[in-house]
């Protein structure tokens, strides 16, 4: 059965949140049976949660705006590359970069963009790992491949973004300095705990292999 791409025969705003949010539970089920397949193998499992969204209409909408261009369903598709969303959380920067390498492996998800802010974190001081993924959803008419973008970051991360997230949409991007300022050191801090963390629980486990 031939693939084709979204914008071909998305006839309404319902059939491409169809296929979006269809997208997002292929992705989501794919990445849960990766771990379950983990914790068979090394007794381990690198996720701690999973979570997943569409974005708003209003948040497309703003985002077109924002970029230049206009609302319709043709930019929607083809230049919003995040409106199925998921994330995984996991408890060690180790864990982000084994879980990047075993998407990036799967056969059904075709990996077409990496940006990696860890390695180069935001001005803001915003760390994770994104992968932009198309992935193929069968429909009675044929398989349409439909974009996903998966971002990959630790507990701590989350939450710092979490807090980003609330202060950008409370001061529609125009936050005080002070605040942003005080942002930026949490990001400082939220780096330094995750390098202990990740340290500590090799030392964890180097000192179970001595004894063993």
């Amino acid at each position: 059965m031939q693939s084709h791409i979204m914008k071909e025969g998305v006839d309404s705003w319902e059939s491409a949140m169809f296929l979006y949010r269809s997208a997002m539970k292929i992705v989501t089920t794919k990445l849960e049976i990766l771990n379950d397949e983990f914790q068979h193998i090394h007794k381990y499992n690198p996720i701690e949660y999973v979570k997943s969204r569409l974005k708003t209409p209003e948040s497309i909408v703003k985002k077109l705006k924002r970029n230049g261009f206009d609302s319709s369903m043709e930019n929607m598709i083809e230049y919003i590359n995040d409106i199925a969303g998921v994330r995984l959380v996991c408890s060690f920067t180790s864990d982000i970069y084994r879980l990047a390498e075993m998407i990036k492996k799967q056969r059904d998800f075709k990996v077409f963009a990496v940006k990696d802010y860890l390695e180069q974190p935001k001005p803001s001081g915003y760390r994770s790992y994104h992968l932009l993924v198309s992935v193929p959803v069968e429909t009675s008419t044929g398989v349409v491949e439909v974009k996903v973008e998966i971002q990959i970051r630790t507990i701590a991360m989350d939450f710092w973004a979490s807090l980003e997230h609330k202060i950008y949409y409370k001061f529609e991007g125009n936050a005080p300095e002070y605040i942003s300022k005080d942002l930026q050191e949490c990001a400082a801090i939220m780096s330094d705990l995750d390098a202990k963390m990740l340290s500590l629980n090799e030392a964890i486990l180097e000192a179970q292999t001595i004894k063993e």
